[in-house]
């Protein structure tokens, strides 16, 4: 996964994967340049998900 499938329009693909793993917060979903590692294993941690479930979805949640 790189940075311009994460990157996109990040408020609406935070929306998306609000609505699949409810639990997951703003904080959680906090996004800066060159931290999609991090970013995936925080919601890695949150949901018990798989990085390659993460990744999926992230990317599913990113496409229009």
């Amino acid at each position: 996964m790189n940075t311009l499938e994460i990157k996109g329009d990040w408020n609406i693909t935070k929306g998306k994967l609000k609505q699949k793993w409810a639990k997951l917060t703003d904080n959680d979903l906090d996004y800066a340049d060159g931290q999609q590692d991090e970013l995936i294993g925080r919601i890695q941690k949150c949901t018990g998900e798989t990085r390659e479930a993460v990744e999926k979805a992230i990317k599913e949640a990113s496409r229009p």
